[in-house]
């Protein structure tokens, strides 16, 4: 089975705060009798599977800032999206949500499935088959201005700056010889991909971590924190990097009109950025109660600068 790629060291339920528990047990109408607690994702708060004595079942979700400073806005982010998204069977219905200013928790529908196994070819097509079936619902939702989601034009221009400043990056940082020459050029299309206007709402976090396969093999997508506006092909571009390790991730891009239409040099750029800016922030970056999110950007850039080398005939070194 394909494992999740990010696991972090989390909060179980009945450490979090009794005012929590409380809003949860008030809010779901009986007693909180048995918990499963969830490992995928990077968030220090707790994600756990409630049953209820009554039998109802939800999924809660809690972080407080002491955690983390920045965790709440992306639950604070994903209760807009979800509120704003309204129902449908591709991602899972939010209940309730907390907010005390310094505690924020989602009670969201438990929805019966695992995480999928992307070994499995069947199972990848649904996953994939899924993906696009997101992208044409989120073209015809929208999530207002005042729901502040991840603007991709930035994260394009930011990652094009870490190409543009590879010379004066730390020596440590694991960037192969080999990227230096060709940044300038992947610089220059991640700053025009930042130029094209674009309102597509995209979850922008698709990893085996955040998906559930349903008994019927229909896909489910989960944690909407990172929910984003950018082009049309970022989620099925996303939803190959767990095998972008792999030649089937090069051939499987014609299989996505989206990604054909944006081409095999937006994809390599995007991976070059992607992975450089990994990288480098591995070795600058400052993570409050997160102890696995480094090795998750030395794992991830390795892989997806891995890939740059292949799809460019170049060699990590």
């Amino acid at each position: 089975m394909t494992a999740p790629r990010a696991v972090g060291v989390r909060l179980a339920y009945d450490a979090i705060p009794g005012a929590v528990r409380g809003w949860v047990e008030a809010t779901l109408g009986s007693p909180v009798v048995a918990t499963a607690e969830q490992v995928g994702g990077m968030s220090p708060g707790c994600a756990t599977r409630l049953t209820c004595a009554d039998g109802t079942r939800a999924f809660v979700k809690a972080v407080g800032a002491e955690l983390n400073p920045d965790t709440p806005g992306l639950f604070r982010r994903e209760v807009g999206v979800l509120a704003h998204l309204g129902e449908h069977d591709l991602w899972a219905r939010l209940l309730a949500s907390y907010d005390d200013g310094g505690w924020v928790a989602l009670l969201i529908e438990d929805v019966e499935g695992r995480h999928p196994d992307f070994s499995d070819p069947a199972e990848l097509r649904s996953v994939l088959t899924g993906v696009d079936r997101l992208s044409e619902v989120l073209q015809q939702r929208s999530v207002p201005a005042s729901v502040p989601l991840v603007e991709l034009s930035q994260r394009f221009r930011l990652w094009a700056e870490t190409l543009d400043s590879l010379p004066q990056a730390p020596p440590e940082a694991p960037v192969p010889a080999w990227v230096h020459g060709k940044a300038p050029d992947w610089a220059d299309v991640l700053r025009d991909l930042a130029e094209q206007p674009t309102s597509h709402v995209a979850h922008w976090d698709i990893r085996v971590d955040n998906l559930l396969r349903r008994p019927d093999g229909r896909t489910v997508f989960l944690d909407w924190g990172m929910a984003a506006r950018g082009p049309a092909w970022a989620d099925p571009l996303l939803a190959r990097l767990e095998r972008v390790d792999s030649p089937w991730f090069d051939d499987s891009l014609a299989g996505s009109p989206a990604l054909v239409d944006a081409g095999d040099e937006v994809v390599t750029a995007f991976l070059a950025g992607f992975g450089t800016h990994l990288a480098v922030r591995s070795v600058v970056a400052v993570d409050v109660n997160l102890p696995t999110l480094n090795d998750f950007r030395l794992r991830e850039s390795r892989r997806i600068l891995d890939a740059v080398g292949r799809r460019t005939g170049r060699r990590l070194c």
